[in-house]
């Protein structure tokens, strides 16, 4: 399977932004799922989006409206855009690759995805 390496995690202040990258994101199945997940100390590991080969995408209530999934095919990339960060956001940050499911379908519940990268850490301070 594809290695997975997320990239782009830093300090930022509250209201800052930062772009997460995952290189390596490959869609080997048409039906393949590529997501973001979080999890912090003693919490359980939290999804925020999902986006299948397409390009459709599907955000967890803690992501919309604030996160942004997309993809680089060419660079075989998986982008996290995130905008107006809070204190609550500070987390270990994965990418991970799941499915298969049907086009459309994809979601960011941690059950579907099977391959996960290292993850980086985002912390916001207030």
């Amino acid at each position: 399977q594809v290695q997975l390496m997320e990239s782009g995690g830093d300090s930022v202040q509250s209201g800052g932004s930062l772009r997460l990258s995952c290189a390596g994101s490959e869609y080997t199945d048409t039906r393949r799922c590529m997501g973001w997940f979080r999890q912090s100390p003693g919490k359980e590991r939290e999804g925020l989006a999902a986006i299948d080969r397409d390009g459709t995408t599907l955000y967890a209530r803690t992501a919309k409206g604030r996160f942004t999934i997309s993809q680089d095919a060419v660079k075989k990339t998986l982008y996290l855009q995130m905008n107006n960060l809070e204190p609550e956001d500070t987390a270990m940050y994965f990418c991970a690759a799941g499915g298969p499911l049907p086009m459309g379908t994809c979601s960011p519940i941690t059950n579907l995805y099977f391959n996960w990268g290292r993850g980086t850490q985002v912390t916001v301070s207030s």
